[in-house]
């Protein structure tokens, strides 16, 4: 009798572990700031908020190559907003603008494919605008004043409006894995009216972490596949991400792409970019039954040529919830 009741109960256990592992919704939030990491610093990228909400389709439910070659498939929806100081929101006068004001809110959409060979392929669509309609001013005015923070006084010299339409690519390919650590290519490429660039590097993960096909690493803890044998049931890993950027453009700090800087009869100040730039991101990931958190940290080179600080840095928090 006891090892009837002990063989029910693992194969109830067995049922909620797959159970938990396969949820196919997630929603939350993602919040950046300079100040997360302690610096005193309130300058360059200062600021970012963003919505998700995510949901996974089932592979089964493909084509027959698809089905053969799937491990999942994540479709997304993603609101943001990031602002854009100099090195401070208070300066003297405009010679002290070192980097250009700027807000860019947009609203976006994405498709992130996942293969049971560990190659990932996420395409995404961003709507939006980068100048006075994106809030920037409006809502760091708002964290000051709520905080107690330094009046700003410089949002006069910010970006004009710009109409913003990006399309985003990015890819991950593992290339080895041990029992406790892995190592994957990443790269990007960014092509619109505002943002062209592109990047590419290593990424090293250390601890319990799951196959790239569902993982914090690639935005694809949401999942319909039954079938998916995880490494890890709960996934909670280092995680170290360097990587060189070649920048084409970049709207927050050069302004509209098709017209000419600064614009008659305004006070906009843009900049000359660094078309290099290298930057680094370590952080530690956790996934469970329910909830995603990521706590990482940015360090950058100069971006912005006229920069007075050689490398600018801010922290990063997720926080996801999973349901059925």
């Amino acid at each position: 009798m006891k090892i009837k009741l002990l063989a029910i109960a693992a194969c109830l256990l067995g049922s909620v572990t797959s159970f938990a592992q396969n949820r196919g919704h997630e929603i939350g939030f993602q919040s950046d700031n300079d100040s997360f990491l302690a610096q005193g610093s309130d300058r360059y990228y200062t600021n970012g908020f963003f919505l998700f909400y995510r949901v996974a389709h089932d592979p089964a439910k493909m084509g027959k190559r698809m089905r053969d070659d799937v491990a999942n498939a994540v479709f997304g929806f993603e609101l943001g907003q990031k602002i854009y100081n100099a090195r401070s929101g208070n300066l003297p006068d405009a010679s002290f603008v070192d980097r250009p004001f700027a807000g860019y809110l947009y609203l976006g959409f994405n498709g992130n494919v996942l293969y049971k060979n560990e190659t990932t392929i996420k395409l995404g669509v961003k709507v939006g605008v980068v100048g006075p309609a994106a809030g920037g001013y409006q809502i760091q005015k708002f964290i000051h004043n709520t905080f107690g923070f330094y009046e700003l006084n410089s949002w006069q010299y910010q970006v004009r409006n710009a109409a913003q339409l990006n399309l985003n690519l990015d890819v991950n390919k593992l290339l080895a894995r041990s029992s406790a650590a892995d190592l994957t290519v990443t790269g990007y490429v960014n092509a619109g009216t505002g943002f062209n660039a592109i990047g590419v590097g290593p990424m090293v993960r250390l601890g319990n972490f799951n196959q790239l096909f569902q993982s914090v690493s690639t935005q694809s803890t949401a999942s319909r596949n039954a079938a998916n044998q995880l490494l890890h049931n709960t996934e909670l890993f280092f995680y170290y991400k360097p990587q060189i950027n070649a920048v084409a453009y970049d709207a927050t700090a050069q302004g509209n792409i098709f017209k000419d800087h600064p614009e008659p009869g305004t006070q906009e100040i843009v900049g000359d970019i660094n078309h290099v730039v290298f930057s680094n991101q370590l952080g530690v990931s956790y996934a469970s039954s329910r909830f995603v958190v990521d706590l990482s940290a940015f360090i950058n080179t100069r971006e912005v040529k006229q920069m007075v600080k050689s490398t600018h840095q801010w922290g990063s928090l997720t926080v996801l919830y999973r349901f059925n």
